[in-house]
């Protein structure tokens, strides 16, 4: 097997969509990011990162909140909406049925089966680090809550398998979820190089 060398790039297959959603001076508005890590569960934390001067932005920094929504794949069609306008030019603030947690500014969609809301603690801008002229911003949240319906629950915990979400991957293309493979921290205990 020979390996191919390839221009350097960000080659994380695949990445889960989620809706990110903020007020922007008082209304809500989304858009579609898969530039979304996890990165501590205790406190749970994720970082998001998103170009400098999408509306989104504005309102993160305003607020210092954001929410992460986890779509359904039967939601790929408006979550690439969001994803394709900008709050600057398109009032989005009624794409979806929204409420509210403790955050009060943090727009979560009632139909997404998974809803985060988050309070930043720490911006990235990328343009320092690089010294580029524009870049994105790197927000570091907390999950101060999480909700998810009863449905999308087994032994309450959430379930891939009813929750269906999508991914998206760097040519341009979102993916359903594949199959079950096995258990985590549990199918490599008999491994033998052979």
């Amino acid at each position: 097997m020979s390996k191919n060398k390839i221009r350097p790039g960000v080659y994380l297959y695949p990445m889960p969509v989620s809706i990110v959603g903020t007020n922007v001076e008082g209304k809500p508005s989304f858009m579609a990011l898969a530039w979304v890590n996890a990165v501590e569960i205790k406190p749970p934390l994720f970082a998001i990162a998103t170009y400098e001067t999408h509306h989104t932005n504005v309102g993160i920094k305003e607020n210092g909140t954001f929410s992460i929504n986890i779509p359904s794949e039967g939601m790929v069609e408006v979550a690439d909406y969001v994803g394709l306008v900008s709050g600057k030019e398109i009032d989005k603030s009624e794409v979806f049925e929204v409420f509210y947690g403790d955050l009060k500014t943090a727009p979560m969609i009632t139909h997404a089966p998974i809803n985060m809301e988050c309070k930043v603690l720490k911006t990235i801008a990328t343009k320092d680090l690089t010294n580029m002229e524009k870049g994105h911003e790197i927000f570091i949240g907390e999950v101060i809550n999480a909700y998810v319906d009863d449905y999308y629950l087994t032994n309450n915990t959430p379930d891939i398998s009813k929750i269906k979400p999508f991914v998206y991957s760097m040519d341009n293309n979102y993916w359903k979820i594949g199959e079950h493979l096995g258990k985590a921290f549990s199918i490599g205990k008999n491994y033998k190089k052979e």
